[in-house]
């Protein structure tokens, strides 16, 4: 579906209007992404390589 949504042009109006009106789905996503446990895990291993750290 998605391949067609391209295709069709589909996926680019709903870009468009999705950039309009300030991307609400766009910030939802990424919230609820940040917000998944696996996140904070990432964070904390991060923390422990040494090597990383600036």
């Amino acid at each position: 579906q998605l391949l067609a949504d391209i295709q069709d042009g589909t996926f680019a109006r709903e870009w468009i209007l999705e950039n309009q009106a300030g991307r609400p789905v766009y910030w939802a996503l990424k919230r609820k992404l940040e917000e998944h446990p696996i996140e904070k895990v990432g964070k904390e291993l991060r923390a422990m390589m040494s090597w990383l750290k600036k």
